[in-house]
């Protein structure tokens, strides 16, 4: 590794929907509610990135821009954008075109085999997806509005945590709150948690793993709403949720995370072709200044966990 630290583990966070914007407060919600983001911030760089500094590093973090358009007009989206993240492929060359939000039908097949997830344990090393899912995802017909993560998983074996996990703290759900899992689903016995809570069940997950990636999509929500004060709420979840993760997170361990596309970042308008945001925190995190786009963060991964070497 040329003196760069590896880490004993990553934790990879996966949050839909979020780049990196213009230093302005009236529309980047990063740059508006900084004072109120205290751990993203920190992990950050101690700063908040922009289009005029898109690459941050300080003591206690590392931020840097992932180029999300793979050199490919038109706006990324998720569907294509999540297939290039978790599998280091240019999808949206491989479709002919940017597409979303789900995972194309076509491309199915090449997540389900090349996935970080699925390179990482062919490779002997342990693999985690710590999302819940409902028991029976996604049914017998199979389904076709389906996310990258969740295919990924569950090729590799991995979509192994349902509601019983979420209840006794050993797995996250997707929102990171349970309050999806309790007023939409059914399950009204599932203990609330707070978005810190959640933080450190999912440091706990990582532990015993090399590898543990986790989902987050409600932000790419919250930048379709154009709305300040949504998309602010929307990074208070995340930055509570990340302080619990690294209060608890073993200190050999890599956090992670990258996201697919622009859109949170800019509260005009919705998906942009801004760069995606990636951040990095921890052993071998000096190493994530050199990702440039999207299809650098599977390899980066691997080269962390020793694969392929």
């Amino acid at each position: 590794m040329g003196g760069v630290s590896r880490p004993s583990r990553v934790l990879l966070v996966f949050l839909d929907g979020v780049g990196v914007g213009p230093d302005d407060a009236e529309v980047n919600p990063f740059v508006h509610a900084a004072d109120r983001l205290p751990t993203l911030v920190r992990s950050m760089g101690d700063d908040v990135p922009t289009l005029e500094r898109p690459l941050v590093s300080g003591p206690s973090g590392l931020s840097f821009p992932l180029a999300a358009t793979l050199d490919v007009e038109g706006t990324p989206q998720s569907g294509t954008g999540q297939v290039a993240l978790l599998t280091g492929e240019n999808a949206a060359e491989l479709f002919g075109g940017h597409f979303g939000p789900w995972t194309p039908v076509r491309l199915r097949p090449l997540l389900e085999e090349r996935s970080v997830l699925r390179l990482a344990a062919d490779a002997g090393r342990t693999v985690a997806f710590a999302n819940a899912y409902p028991r029976g995802w996604p049914g017998p017909a199979g389904g076709r509005r389906l996310a990258g993560p969740p295919l990924a998983a569950r090729a590799a074996g991995l979509l192994d945590r349902h509601e019983e996990a979420l209840g006794r703290g050993e797995a996250v759900a997707s929102e990171i709150l349970n309050d999806g899992w309790r007023r939409h689903l059914g399950h009204a016995s599932l203990p609330e948690v707070t978005a810190k809570q959640a933080g450190t069940n999912l440091a706990r997950i990582a532990g015993d793993a090399d590898l543990t990636l986790f989902a987050h999509y409600a932000t790419d929500s919250a930048g379709h709403a154009q709305d300040m004060d949504r998309a602010v709420a929307a990074l208070e979840r995340v930055d509570a949720f990340l302080e619990g993760v690294l209060s608890a997170l073993d200190p050999d361990t890599l956090l992670l995370v990258a996201s697919d596309h622009g859109n949170l970042e800019d509260v005009r308008t919705g998906h942009t072709r801004n760069p995606a945001l990636g951040m990095a925190v921890g052993p071998g995190a000096e190493a994530a200044e050199g990702l440039r786009d999207l299809r650098d963060v599977t390899p980066f991964v691997l080269r962390m966990l020793g694969v392929g070497e």
